[in-house]
């Protein structure tokens, strides 16, 4: 591994959100691949930055020796020009962006600089009350620092050497703004950011980014949010992971923030079972990335790992702590992690076989806390990638804990075995619901939960 430290709404009221939105979309459906140098193209734009600017190209992304001591604080910042913005009678739709840098807490409990963005949208907010905000955490963009989000937004598919980064979450952000809520983007800890790898699905990294996003975007100057601005989280797959974590850990981390609702969808909830899904599918370099991350904030766990990988698996850690989701899906969709081991042991095998695997999985098990405010559970029943059982599981664990929840099985046919579409799809058709069922609460209306339900619900 490379050292890196160097119920919805009426819809007249929402008709004109509608009508931008499909304008949005048809123009990202004709931006088409965008291409960036080695270095993303520095950011332009009259307004000064707000906090200690560096431009992308001479490195906005790369952390400073001192972080402030407040988590949640902005390190810097500086414009971010948006791939698609439209210009509309009230000013460029959706909105002015802004790039973040901020200060989070790993879960060694040392600071760390995690990267995002901010954009405030021209559409009005017409729920009533303040202007909202959502977090959204991403799903799976990858390892190397070309894969954040915060990027996505800018270049949408964006080809750096020979990874290939695809912005897919651009379509629930913009989906987002296009109702006049306010949306801050966490890149998680090491994504974009250079001083370290990304530690893909770590709950308490994910949970704290998120988290300390909420902060960072409320401390913005010259932005419509205010004290009164309710707080929602928006995340699936890995990001819904995130998003349950944060809902768990909120009350005890960041009591100042106060969630009135969040959606987690196919959140990767027990990694043990997770792991024989995504082994042998098209997405088998998130176990790469998985090794990385932990081995990284575990060191302990490396003489585990050099016992068991052979040279071929090595080499595949190394290349994949550089790779987008686009070309580790060329480059690893389909083997197997047996092929990594010396004794052609799969990776769930070592972990039935090692305590100390086991003891650290154990550690990121979502669905052993109470969640704060009212969440959304929402799963594909034919979900092959992030087991759609083990999610469902965290559901029914919340319940048992008195949770606020709202669960929904999306049913649809067998799409095909591994290749993701049982896991992309529930994404794309469960979309519009989630997002009107966050609005709702964005508004203040109470969620009724169906943990009554679950006994019956597949």
């Amino acid at each position: 591994m490379p050292d890196r430290s160097q119920a919805a709404p009426e819809a007249p009221r929402r008709a004109p959100a509608r009508r931008l939105l499909a304008a949005a979309l048809v123009a990202l459906a004709c931006v088409g691949a965008q291409t960036a140098a080695a270095q993303a193209a520095p950011a332009t734009g009259s307004e000064p930055a707000a906090v200690g600017a560096e431009s992308a190209e001479s490195g906005f992304y790369t952390p400073p020796a001192t972080l402030p001591a407040q988590n949640g604080a902005l390190v810097r910042t500086e414009p971010l020009p948006l791939a698609i913005s439209l210009p509309t009678l009230g000013g460029p739709f959706p909105g002015k962006a802004t790039r973040l840098m901020y200060r989070s807490t790993d879960s060694g409990g040392q600071p760390v600089a995690v990267t995002g963005a901010y954009i405030e949208p021209t559409a009005a907010w017409r729920g009533g009350g303040a202007r909202p905000l959502v977090a959204v955490a991403p799903g799976t963009m990858g390892q190397g620092d070309e894969c954040a989000a915060s990027k996505g937004l800018q270049y949408p598919i964006l080809l750096e050497g020979d990874s290939l980064s695809v912005g897919y979450e651009d379509l629930s952000i913009y989906r987002l703004l296009a109702s006049g809520v306010a949306v801050v983007v966490t890149d998680y800890v090491g994504l974009g950011a250079t001083d370290r790898l990304h530690t893909y699905v770590n709950r308490v990294d994910g949970a704290h980014a998120v988290l300390d996003a909420v902060r960072a975007a409320r401390s913005l100057p010259g932005t419509s949010l205010t004290p009164e601005s309710r707080i929602g989280l928006y995340g699936y797959s890995q990001g819904g992971g995130a998003t349950a974590a944060a809902a768990e850990l909120a009350a005890s981390y960041a009591p100042d923030v106060r969630l009135s609702g969040t959606y987690s969808g196919a959140p990767p909830a027990d990694l043990t079972e997770t792991i024989k899904g995504i082994d042998g599918s098209a997405l088998t370099g998130a176990l790469g990335w998985s090794l990385n991350g932990f081995l990284q904030a575990y060191p302990d766990l490396r003489p585990i790992a050099d016992a068991h990988l052979n040279d071929k698996g090595r080499a595949a850690l190394e290349e994949l702590s550089g790779m987008c989701i686009g070309d580790s899906l060329i480059g690893y969709g389909f083997r197997r992690s047996s092929s990594w081991t010396k004794d052609g042991s799969s990776l769930s095998q070592i972990v039935e076989r090692e305590p100390r695997i086991q003891e650290v999985l154990d550690e990121q098990r979502i669905g052993d806390r109470k969640p704060s405010g009212p969440v959304r559970v929402a799963t594909g029943v034919q979900d092959d990638i992030v087991p759609h059982r083990q999610s469902r599981q965290m559901a029914v664990d919340w319940c048992r804990k008195g949770g606020n929840v709202t669960y929904k099985a999306i049913v649809l046919p067998n799409l095909g075995d591994k290749i993701l579409t049982n896991h992309m799809v529930p994404l794309l058709t469960d979309q519009g619901d989630a997002i009107d069922w966050l609005k709702d609460r964005l508004e203040g209306k109470a969620a009724v939960s169906n943990c009554w339900s679950m006994p019956v619900q597949p």
